[in-house]
């Protein structure tokens, strides 16, 4: 059973989604080039979907409107997003 996603491990679970929707594990990135952001990447359709998926968990997570999520979700992509081909 998956664990209920709160403030507090909110930011792992996107990781691990963001991961999942191109093939990848956090193990995978531990073992990869230290530069892995700037060496995966993820289609638009990918990352269209990703967007959607954690703008609303945020917005459910940390009851905020759809406009500060979406900042959220822009700092979130800065730090732990990859290409988009």
């Amino acid at each position: 059973m998956m664990e209920k996603i709160n403030r507090l491990n909110i930011a792992s679970h996107l990781f691990e989604y963001e991961l999942s929707l191109i093939g990848k594990k956090k193990v995978d990135i531990l073992d990869m080039d230290p530069r892995w952001q700037s060496t995966t990447s993820m289609r638009r359709d990918q990352y269209l979907q990703f967007e959607k998926y954690a703008v609303s968990l945020m917005m459910k997570v940390f009851r905020i409107p759809k406009s500060k999520a979406k900042d959220v979700f822009n700092w979130y992509w800065l730090q732990f997003g990859v290409k988009i081909s």
